[in-house]
């Protein structure tokens, strides 16, 4: 890596702006703007439903509050980097290592949400006698142990100064090379929660053939085929943040054997953020109780407007 590309001083000078680069960060803000506001409001619903109050979806409310404070740190980031685009600057605050290992560890907590929601779905099937792996308790300790864990490893990139100032990107990131760094935060990051998904994917799928060539009460077959179409909707989720950071991982690769286009981090946080804002739209769509309680606050508003209209025009027409 170039290291006309990486730096870490804190004096300000000027830089070529390229034409796209504010146009791209109003919609990166945009993006994430819809995208916080969405959290913010699955949320409200979750905590004051109660037809909410399940283990199942106190999972999906702990995917809600990883998004909300992952897509809050990237918009953090992009409001700074628009600034510096509008002055024409570079410069590195006192607040940008901090920006980058929140990146880290929230993409960490975001990804093993996901997973929890699976391996959830896994014992609930296999060991439905099992009561201790399906209590709330439980269920809260595995969040805690994957939000230590997740805050955690990105330490090592902070306490050995891997994530430094990218000066053409105007990001703090770990620099994009061969390098143990960037391969231990993939792993870390992507590798592990996404591997173990796809692994509990496809013993769900082994469980329910097999208890389909047997003689089984139908309600045993019936809950085995319902866990595994809701771990299939979130292999749906963990597929979405994959493509679109497919071309974060294209860079990565590409930075194995030469240097990765100068706009890479750019580039790859605009789809990044676009996978956001597609999450949460499916993570409405693929949570029945949630979906179930907009639905009914909706009709309920429409209900009240409704009967205030018809008494409006009797008063009228009186």
């Amino acid at each position: 890596m170039n290291s006309t590309n990486f730096t870490s001083i804190s004096n300000s000078s000027t830089i070529n702006i390229e034409s796209w680069f504010i146009p791209l960060d109003i919609i990166n803000i945009i993006c994430l703007t819809i995208v916080i506001s969405l959290t913010i409001f699955f949320l409200i619903i979750i905590i004051f439903d109660k037809t909410c109050h399940t283990v199942p979806m106190m999972l999906v409310a702990n995917s809600c509050l990883a998004v909300l404070l992952c897509a809050s740190d990237i918009l953090w980031i992009s409001i700074f980097t628009l600034q510096r685009d509008i002055q024409s600057n570079q410069y590195q605050d006192i607040f940008c290592i901090f920006r980058g290992y929140l990146t880290y560890a929230l993409c960490a907590v975001l990804d093993y949400s996901f997973l929890l929601q699976a391996f959830h779905r896994y014992v609930t099937v296999i060991y439905p006698v099992r009561l201790f792996w399906q209590l709330p308790r439980t269920q809260f300790i595995f969040i805690i142990i994957t939000w230590l864990y997740a805050f955690i490893f990105p330490l090592l990139f902070v306490f050995t100064g891997g994530i430094i100032y990218n000066i053409d990107n105007q990001i703090c990131q770990l620099p994009l090379r061969l390098s143990f760094s960037i391969n231990f935060a993939a792993i870390c990051v992507y590798g592990i929660p996404i591997l173990l998904i796809i692994l509990i994917y496809f013993k769900l799928i082994q469980y329910v053939r097999k208890i389909n060539q047997r003689v089984m009460p139908v309600n045993i077959l019936f809950r085995a085929q319902r866990e595994l179409k809701m771990v299939r909707r979130t292999m749906t989720l963990i597929m979405i943040v994959f493509t679109f950071g497919f071309p974060y991982a294209v860079f990565i690769l590409i930075s194995f054997f030469t240097s990765p286009p100068k706009y890479h981090f750019r580039i790859a946080y605009i789809f990044i953020n676009i996978s956001l804002t597609c999450v949460m739209i499916v993570l409405l769509q693929f949570t029945d109780p949630l979906k179930t309680s907009i639905m009914k606050k909706l009709n309920r508003q429409s209900n009240i407007i409704i009967p205030n209209e018809t008494q409006m025009n009797r008063t009228m027409a009186f």
